[in-house]
């Protein structure tokens, strides 16, 4: 007689051990390499050091808003826009304290995918994968968008030379195909594929290059500050501060790309809490200065539909076309270093749901050359080429958002549950002020949620609908954790030592 086979439900809530996740992942491995058990027999490389790793979170975190999220966001609240960057930046600084706890007690590979995973079950962790997904991937496709405008500007300025229109916009704004987009996804796929940590040394360079060039800004956009444009300051009301913060969110997808690096990290466990930290105090004093700076320099009613808009202001305060000449090329530089770090945080969630068997071994496949996902990265940036190509920055904008917040949520919830179920895990970093800080986390995303508009909505759903529809006809089925026995106990990684105060910790609880 054939054995029953689990109820979907049970199938949908096995939860994968932590001692699994550590021991797929190489965590105290002596030769310094992660991921032992990808596809192929190779393993990805723990080369990453705390300044690299630091910089991926600056890099895509800066670079993914402000060089363009203010010609969305401004016409939503006017000078208020301020405040929404301060919403979104206490609703970050409170998720970046509970993604410091979980990643540095599962210092792994999918970044809040593995954690739902190991916390709430595999149904919940597809989904969360999905979501990652279409975070990162929008997010790529967005700021490739807004590479070309700068692109163009830097060109016209240059050269007095312009693509045309039709190769410089996507289909729904006028052209045929967005050209430089798909040029800039395909240098990011080369570079990639050559190599993590090749790729996050060309990044720490480009981000000091793009910190240098939105300093250019605010200095010389101060010059034409007028206090004047910011009154009124509150022109749309409360509701739009609300609004346009709940658009702004995305920009700090960056956080959650330092939780994907966990295996190719040198010392996760300290490195990954720090480079969290580094990064939100870095990115959260230059989001308020740019928009402090140009705010001023600009009325609040140009801002709508402006192309390269902080070149432009930089071009009206001097009369002068060398100030947006610089920028515009340092922000070619710069939104090519966030394309670069959004594909390779997408790549590396797939790397992981590929490895656990809830999509196709291919995305879990690891050149022994190269020590990285191929096969995985070609997927992925044939994908981001597509929407860059053909789909509008505003769409894309809203979509990551949701996604970026369904993400955060998952890593509050995380901490909570990991605490209760598994006091004694090794963590380098636990939570202030438990539980107090994840549930406030999870009310000031609930208010960033409600802000987007229902077609975000809609939109989310048929996303989610349709991972639903993955889940069920082939991860279940193909799923590791169900096919294959797995770690019962827990190992005690190299420098680490288990908790001895059990579910007592420093912040509460």
């Amino acid at each position: 007689m054939a054995p029953d086979r689990p109820a979907p439900l049970s199938v949908a809530l096995r939860k994968k051990p932590v001692a699994t996740l550590l021991a797929e992942s190489g965590e105290g491995d002596e030769s310094g390499e992660g991921g032992g058990s990808a596809e192929g027999g190779a393993r990805l490389n723990r080369s990453i050091g705390l300044w690299q790793l630091a910089a991926l979170g600056i890099s895509c975190t800066i670079g993914t808003g402000i060089f363009f999220v203010l010609t969305t966001s401004v016409p939503q609240a006017g000078p208020g826009v301020l405040l929404s960057f301060v919403v979104v930046a206490i609703a970050a600084g409170l998720t970046a304290l509970c993604y410091c706890e979980l990643a540095s007690a599962i210092p792994v590979s999918g970044s809040s995918y593995s954690y739902a995973y190991a916390t709430l079950g595999e149904g919940i962790a597809f989904a969360v994968g999905a979501c990652l997904l279409l975070e990162y991937g929008v997010a790529a496709s967005a700021t490739a968008v807004s590479w070309g405008e700068y692109l163009n500007l830097f060109t016209d300025l240059l050269f007095g030379f312009r693509l045309p229109h039709a190769l410089s916009a996507a289909p729904d704004s006028g052209g045929l195909i967005n050209l430089p987009a798909v040029v800039l996804v395909g240098l990011c796929c080369l570079l990639l594929v050559r190599g993590a940590r090749e790729s996050a040394v060309v990044n720490a360079v480009m981000v000091a290059v793009k910190v240098l060039v939105l300093l250019l800004f605010v200095a010389v956009a101060l010059t034409g500050f007028e206090a004047d444009r910011l009154h009124p300051f509150l022109p749309l009301g409360v509701a739009g501060v609300g609004t346009a913060a709940s658009g702004i969110f995305f920009s700090f997808i960056g956080l959650d790309a330092i939780s994907t690096a966990g295996e190719e990290v040198r010392n996760p466990r300290r490195t990954v809490p720090l480079a969290l930290l580094l990064s939100l105090g870095v990115v959260t004093a230059l989001y308020l200065a740019v928009a402090f700076a140009a705010l001023g320099a600009q009325s609040w009613g140009s801002f709508s539909g402006q192309e390269a808009g902080l070149a432009q202001i930089l071009e009206q305060v001097t009369g002068a076309h060398w100030p947006a000449l610089v920028f515009a090329g340092g922000a070619v530089v710069s939104i090519f270093s966030v394309t670069l770090v959004s594909i390779y945080g997408q790549t590396r969630i797939l790397y992981s749901m590929g490895r656990d068997g809830l999509l196709p071994p291919l995305f879990a496949k690891v050149s022994a050359r190269t020590r990285t996902p191929v096969r995985n990265t070609v997927v992925v940036c044939v994908g981001i080429t597509a929407l860059a190509a053909f789909v509008p920055l505003d769409v894309l904008a809203d979509l990551t958002s949701m996604g970026t917040l369904v993400a955060f949520a998952v890593v509050s919830v995380g901490v909570m549950v990991l605490r209760r179920t598994q006091p004694a895990l090794p963590r380098g970093f636990r939570v202030p002020g438990y539980p107090v800080t994840p549930v406030l986390s999870l009310a000031a995303i609930a208010y960033l949620l409600y802000g987007l508009h229902v077609s975000t909505y809609v939109l989310f759903a048929v996303w989610l609908v349709g991972a639903a529809v993955l889940y069920l006809g082939y991860g279940r089925h193909h799923s590791r954790l169900g096919r294959e026995p797995v770690a019962s106990s827990l190992p005690t990684p190299r420098g680490a030592a288990p908790d001895p105060a059990g579910s007592r910790t420093k912040g509460g609880a």
